[in-house]
């Protein structure tokens, strides 16, 4: 059985797309801080957060202005997603990337590259290796099957937990983690092929 929260938002949606526009904005105020927390959260820009979150609402109104949304009784899921995938497009337009974030693989997978990177005080020489060792890997990640390129960025260079990725990607969590084994295990065998050295 659907809970009171969903209905309402369903039947605000519907409001919306008969005419009223108010529905929307008591969407948008009733959702806004958790979506817009998910941005911030990733991008770490409050600017870059705030167009995100605007185009993701200019996305939302197109497509219920067209006719085209189908997410009954999944509102807010499926404005994350939307986000989601804005937030994707943004680093690819950009090009920039959040300062890798180490932390154990919850997978259990004992080969972890991202932590043979030191995180500690380091000399400038110190310091150039390490950024041309993350742009090394950088240039590998690319080189990835789409769906461990996706899961291995959401966890690596966004830092989302295993159950966001799932919920995000509407995988599985077995499957996340599963994705995330295949991607450092290309990305091994990669290293091994190029000889890359990835630790100073």
């Amino acid at each position: 059985m659907l809970s009171k929260q969903v209905i309402d938002d369903q039947i605000l949606v519907n409001n919306y797309i008969s005419g009223d526009e108010t529905a929307l904005s008591t969407l948008i105020k009733r959702h806004k801080r958790r979506i817009f927390s998910y941005i911030m959260n990733t991008l770490k820009d409050k600017a870059a957060a705030e167009d995100v979150f605007q185009d993701t609402f200019i996305k939302v109104i197109n497509t219920l202005k067209k006719g085209n949304y189908n997410e009954e009784g999944k509102f807010l899921p499926w404005v994350m997603r939307i986000a989601h995938n804005l937030i994707i497009d943004s680093f690819r337009q950009d090009k920039r990337m959040p300062t890798i974030s180490g932390g154990t693989n919850q997978d259990g997978e004992n080969f972890d590259i991202f932590n043979l990177i030191g995180h500690h005080d380091c000399s400038i020489e110190q310091e150039i290796i390490q950024n041309q060792i993350r742009n090394d890997l950088r240039k590998l990640v690319e080189h990835l099957p789409l769906e461990q390129r996706e899961v291995l960025m959401m966890r690596y260079y966004y830092d989302m937990s295993f159950k966001e990725i799932s919920e995000q990607t509407n995988v599985s969590i077995n499957t996340a983690l599963g994705r995330m084994r295949y991607a450092l295990i290309n990305l091994r065998k990669m290293i091994e092929e190029k000889e890359i050295i990835v630790t100073y």
